[in-house]
């Protein structure tokens, strides 16, 4: 059975409307920080429609320390009464700061906080923190992480947090552990992780990041590289939420701000930043691979179509037409590979999407085969879908053959048609000629053509090959697997 998202648990069990389920799934977004700065599990449990309890509609294990609940609770009900510490905070008056814990170096076991929508309640849902407990005494960075946890569980019960408003993403967003910044109102840092302080060093920080107005010394590096966006002084500052990203010649480090607010004002904010310089690098060197491989690609479909060339030149020149249409008939599969590398080069994806390739089969067919044509049409119905790149080149040589065999030896309008589904798809060329001979046998046939077809699909493409008469109409239908 497949685990249920919160949006569904909240649809089947409880009376929550859309903006109370979407501030929800907001706050979902961040339980994993949440629960690396508190060092605990957290469970966000939401108010059954009938007021008798909770239903557990997420869960988060922390990666900073053990996990009191290895097994998967998300879906589970809870009557009023089992747990006193939601019943607790649903009772709980007020949306202000939480309460202080006797001993504030350890992480809380067995709390409840309520979750606001703003400072007026009510209460939409519950979190429980949970956390195993410590067997030392915290220190400077423990005790960082857990103040920076207990202020914004306390923007959780006001409303304040997640932020209304929309923050950019890098696409790399840093973690706990990556590195830490607290910073006062005035945007100066306070304490600084070593992992932190490192990712700063080499961004060429030559100074101690404590002391620093983190936006200014932030803008002073984004500017190395030449213009700098407005909005990395404000994140870095802690003005306002969301990430940037800053690159020297030594390194690329994402930052994060999450500015911490009490009753509308600012009281500082925590930073996150993360080293990315290595992960850049890789993108880099992919997207470099990518360039390369789209240029061979492009180089590929030059000599085929070089080599489609000569062969039509050599054609016009003999006089025995069969040699003719022999080097007519290889020109039309050279031509047929280099479609295929024309639309790898112009992409990056390891997909084709084989709709245009087989126009573009189409309209070589009728060129190729203009005499043999006449009044007569090749109609395309279906989709192909995307194809691997692996698979195109044969399925475009396999349509092209099929495609010429209809129209030199067919009958009427050529009809080409294609479907499928997550197991495979499959493709029928037919025509309105007389079909195959009494006795025929593809593996006796002196025709080259559907040799070649059988080859391809059945050896290439592993699928199956089939030839007969159909609604008064002779077709050729290959049923191909999957790809994969």
């Amino acid at each position: 059975m497949s685990v249920r998202t919160l949006a569904e648990i909240a649809a089947d069990r409880t009376d929550l409307d859309g903006s109370a389920v979407g501030h929800c799934e907001a706050l979902l977004r961040d339980l994993g920080l949440l629960a690396d700065l508190a060092f605990s599990d957290l469970i966000l449990w939401l108010p059954v429609w009938n007021s008798g309890g909770y239903v557990a509609a997420a869960q988060v294990r922390p990666s900073t320390a053990a996990t009191r609940y290895p097994s998967d609770l998300v879906g589970t009900f809870t009557p009023r009464g089992r747990r006193p510490e939601l019943d607790r905070a649903w009772a709980a008056p007020g949306l202000g700061q939480l309460a202080p814990r006797t001993d504030p170096l350890l992480p809380a076991a067995g709390e409840a906080i309520g979750v606001g929508r703003g400072p007026s309640g009510p209460w939409i849902a519950a979190l429980t923190r949970s956390a195993v407990p410590a067997t030392r005494a915290s220190g400077t960075l423990e005790r960082a992480y857990l103040q920076a946890a207990d202020d914004l569980f306390t923007m959780i019960r006001a409303g304040d947090f997640p932020y209304g408003e929309a923050g950019g993403s890098t696409g790399a967003e840093p973690r706990v552990g990556d590195g830490l910044i607290r910073l006062d109102q005035g945007g100066a840092v306070v304490f600084a992780s070593p992992n932190a302080s490192s990712a700063y060093r080499r961004l060429g920080l030559a100074t101690d990041l404590v002391g620093s107005h983190l936006g200014l010394v932030s803008g002073r590096i984004a500017r190395r590289g030449g213009s700098v966006d407005a909005s990395v002084a404000l994140v870095c500052g802690g003005r306002i939420p969301g990430e940037v990203e800053l690159s020297s010649d030594t390194a690329t480090v994402t930052v994060r701000s999450l500015p911490l607010r009490a009753s509308g004002r600012g009281r500082g904010s925590i930073v996150l930043v993360r080293d990315v310089t290595e992960l850049r690098r890789r993108e880099r060197a992919l997207l470099s691979k990518d360039a390369t491989i789209r240029e061979i690609h492009h180089r590929v479909k030059n000599n085929l179509q070089t080599v489609a060339a000569l062969l039509r030149l050599q054609a016009r020149r003999l006089g025995d037409a069969g040699a003719a249409a022999a080097l007519a008939e290889a020109e039309r599969r050279v031509g047929a590979i280099a479609v295929v590398h024309d639309l790898l080069a112009q992409t990056s994806a390891e997909e084709v999407p084989f709709d245009d390739v087989a126009d573009r089969l189409i309209a070589m067919v009728r060129q190729t085969a203009a005499p043999e044509m006449g009044q007569r049409s090749i109609v395309r119905r279906g989709t192909f879908g995307t194809v691997s790149a692996d698979r195109a080149a044969a399925l475009s040589m396999a349509l092209v053959e099929l495609l010429a065999n209809a129209v030199e030896h067919g009958a009427g309008d050529v009809e080409l048609d294609s479907g499928g589904a997550a197991e495979g798809r499959w493709v029928t060329v037919s025509d309105e000629g007389p079909g195959f001979p009494s006795g025929f046998r593809l593996a006796e046939s002196p025709r080259l053509g559907l040799r070649i077809v059988e080859t391809l699909v059945t050896e290439e493409l592993r699928g199956r090959l089939a030839m007969g008469r159909s609604d008064g109409r002779t077709q050729v239908r290959l049923d191909l697997p999957a790809d994969g």
